[in-house]
């Protein structure tokens, strides 16, 4: 990862982007079009076999540890350089504590919650009267650690098996709905979504996103013996909260005047723009399947 923030591109000061993107014709070669997907790939791969192949634990272990490069984007992007190193190691720290203790200490329902909410606060205490924006800096436990005991908490289902097509079902949804948005963006073009706020994401991406994700994920959920037709409904409304996701962390980067959280992924920037979807989908799935008793494979088990 880039440690320099200066060096990530700066959007703060650029020209308004137009509110339409000019599709196929302006497309041009970019060596992203090798990297995004070669990386993009391995990531995917290695994200399904740790849910496959690791216990709940072991997946929870795997998990902290990839968020302890993702919280230390957070923090050098919400400090603006205000803080020294050592205090981002520590705030990096604090946020992967406060994950890793709800899960060593197995709470349920909401003590699930505790570690985080004191985590928050002193977070907050030991912030305030420092520069660096400290609702900002504590704002990351939330935003890092919260998705992280859903997704072990999905993971760590009364059936684990089940808990880990769940979770793969969910990261499909997700993968489908950013390369469908990718592709069907890019060739299409037309009026951007948010022009301001996300330029490259357009209303053909979006819906082009929505439309794959329902395909794949029908599939997958037919291969384990579910219905199609209702799989292929909740993947298209379930992509919105991916879009969503995306969206809040490009609220956050244009913010700070970002483009990109870091510089860890070729092809992609840092580690939080390639789970910044993840990380809201993980959080609804999660309301949906414990508060809302759903069972997002429709009875498919095989």
């Amino acid at each position: 990862m880039n440690e320099n923030l200066a060096s990530h591109q700066q959007v703060r000061g650029e020209r308004a982007p137009s509110d339409y993107a000019p599709g196929f014709r302006a497309i041009s070669w970019n060596i992203d079009w090798i990297l995004r997907p070669l990386f993009g790939l391995g990531m995917a791969i290695a994200a399904i076999v740790a849910v496959w192949a690791l216990p709940p634990k072991a997946f929870a272990a795997v998990l902290l540890l990839l968020l302890i490069p993702a919280a230390r984007e957070w923090h050098r992007m919400v400090a603006e350089n205000k803080l020294e190193p050592m205090k981002l190691h520590i705030l990096t720290a604090t946020t992967v504590a406060a994950a890793a203790a709800a899960i060593a200490f197995m709470l349920s329902g909401l003590g699930l919650f505790a570690p985080v909410a004191l985590c928050v606060g002193v977070m907050l205490a030991v912030l305030v009267g420092l520069e660096g924006n400290p609702a900002w800096q504590a704002g990351g436990v939330v935003y890092l650690g919260l998705p992280a005991l859903c997704l072990v908490a999905l993971r760590s289902f009364p059936d684990p098996a089940q808990g880990a097509r769940i979770v793969v079902g969910m990261l499909f949804i997700v993968w489908a709905s950013d390369t469908g948005a990718l592709v069907f963006g890019g060739l299409i073009g037309g009026p951007r979504l948010a022009p301001r706020l996300s330029p490259g994401k357009t209303w053909a991406g979006t819906v082009g996103g929505s439309i794959t994700a329902a395909a794949i994920y029908a599939c997958y959920v037919a291969l384990l013996g579910g219905p199609m037709g209702e799989a292929a409904l909740f993947a298209f409304a379930f992509s919105l909260v991916a879009h969503g996701g995306d969206l809040l962390e490009s609220f956050v980067k244009r913010r700070f005047g970002l483009k990109d959280s870091g510089a860890a992924i070729p092809g992609h920037g840092g580690i939080l723009d390639r789970i910044d979807s993840t990380l809201a989908a993980s959080v609804v799935l999660a309301l949906l399947v414990f508060v809302f008793h759903l069972n997002p494979l429709f009875w498919g088990h095989a």
